[in-house]
């Protein structure tokens, strides 16, 4: 298992970042119900800037190589929960597959629930950025995202999309979900980014 607990390190000065309580617990947070999924007809794309664009089963999806990280997570309402176990399809890995094309520049997450956010390419080219499918051992919960979320350990959570079907490579931002809403389109928890 990779430990990548040590990345607040780039960032500050302490692991648990400035206005948040540290928790054992994981509470659940959506801008809506969690979504209905049937593994036969869900789709996962990489479209956009990119030379090979891509579509997965998800029994395809769950053939890629994966891997399992130790991460704390950050909630933007303020709680952190730390030694969190992930296993997923780290985003480097797809990236690299479909050959992302120089004049990228952001990268637009979708779900079922129709949530959208976006990030910077260089923020998502990191090896902790995961497209999660296991928490702790465990089939990712439905409620925290399952069959599929993305986890950005660097950014607060709401930049990792529960539910993801697919990314897709901009040449130009575009404000997501919650950021059209007044939230941070950087959210790094140790700037305490959460609106703009």
């Amino acid at each position: 298992m990779k430990d990548v607990t040590n990345l607040y390190q780039e960032f500050g000065d302490e692991r648990l970042p400035p206005g948040q309580r540290e928790t054992s617990k994981f509470p659940v947070l959506s801008k809506g119900e969690t979504p209905p999924w049937d593994p036969n007809t869900w789709e996962f794309t990489v479209t956009g800037a990119v030379e090979n664009p891509l579509s997965f089963t998800w029994e395809e999806f769950r053939d890629l190589p994966a891997e399992t990280q130790r991460q704390d997570f950050h909630c933007v309402t303020g709680w952190s929960k730390f030694d969190c176990e992930f296993t997923g399809v780290p985003f480097t890995d797809l990236a690299e597959r479909a050959g992302v094309t120089d004049d990228a520049s952001h990268v637009m997450f979708a779900a079922l629930d129709d949530y959208t956010t976006d990030l910077p390419l260089q923020n998502c080219l990191r090896e902790e950025v995961l497209f999660a499918w296991a928490f702790d051992g465990e089939p990712l919960a439905r409620e925290h995202g399952g069959p599929l979320r993305v986890v950005t350990p660097h950014r607060y959570a709401y930049k990792g999309a529960k539910w993801v079907t697919g990314v897709e490579f901009l040449t130009e931002p575009e404000l997501g979900y919650w950021e059209r809403r007044g939230y941070s389109e950087t959210a790094d928890p140790w700037k305490e980014e959460r609106y703009s």
